[in-house]
């Protein structure tokens, strides 16, 4: 018996792209070929019941929750106590421990340089979030905090944030401050504390400066409208994740690689 539709195969991409495999590594985890994972998010392909037993495994959700289709995930930090039940119909994807210490220092380090100037809002943080994590996966083909965009009209916005912001705010690492730019409406941060610059390596400071540098005297149209020209956030569809391996298709306005013509 297999099972198969556009919806499972963009769950499974979406979950895949989730965890930072590639599609050669969930074949190899599966046991089945690189293009047999493109043929089932495209929906080409069945999933037989066994790989979807795998799947279930792989991305620590019950098979029924995989084949329910009408579920959006819900983004959960990880806490101490988790003994709180969950519901059947209940899609969770926990962001791991180390991508949420790593998102929580280079949100403090942003708001720590820059977030005493007038423009920072919330939407330019959401854009240099982006631009933090585009830009440092192209470079070194790695993750940094390896958090979720999902493309909107206003630009790729992270998914995890109001979570992470919650959960900040209750441990009194920030405040949350409503104001006005302009006379428009605007949400700013305070930092609390100073940044833990251990949890940061070098080449991540490095990539997190030239971001700033760059981009941190915009103002939330103009780093959204900016946002918009990039391959990434250009090839997504609206609502869906922006996927990291587009990086690689960059134009030179937006590329922070220097890429060999010569090799094959």
């Amino acid at each position: 018996m297999g099972y198969g539709s556009h919806q499972l195969g963009a769950k499974i991409k979406h979950l895949r792209s989730h965890y930072s495999l590639s599609q050669q590594k969930l074949a190899g985890m599966l046991g089945i070929s690189r293009p047999a994972i493109s043929q089932i998010e495209n929906g080409i392909r069945l999933v037989t019941a066994e790989e979807l037993v795998k799947l279930s495994k792989i991305f620590s959700l019950t098979v029924d929750s995989l084949l329910d289709l009408h579920s959006e995930p819900e983004v959960v930090l990880p806490k101490k106590d988790t003994k709180r039940k969950k519901s059947k119909q209940e899609i969770r994807i926990n962001v791991p421990q180390k991508n949420l210490e790593k998102f929580k220092e280079v949100f403090l380090y942003i708001l720590d340089k820059v977030g005493s100037k007038a423009n920072i809002g919330e939407t330019v943080i959401y854009k240099l979030l982006y631009f933090i994590d585009f830009n440092f996966y192209e470079k070194y083909e790695e993750q940094l905090m390896g958090a979720q965009y999902m493309k909107n009209r206003y630009g790729p916005t992270p998914v995890e944030f109001a979570k992470i912001v919650e959960q900040m705010t209750n441990k009194h690492e920030i405040e949350k401050v409503k104001s006005n730019y302009f006379e428009h409406p605007q949400t700013k941060y305070l930092p609390l504390r100073k940044p833990n610059f251990s949890k940061l390596t070098a080449e991540e400071l490095t990539v997190i400066e030239d971001v700033l540098n760059r981009l941190s005297d915009m103002n939330a149209a103009q780093i959204s409208n900016y946002s918009h020209d990039d391959i990434p956030w250009k090839t997504a569809e609206e609502g869906s994740i922006i996927e990291y391996e587009s990086v690689f298709y960059r134009t030179p306005g937006y590329s922070v690689r220097e890429y060999d013509e010569n090799v094959p």
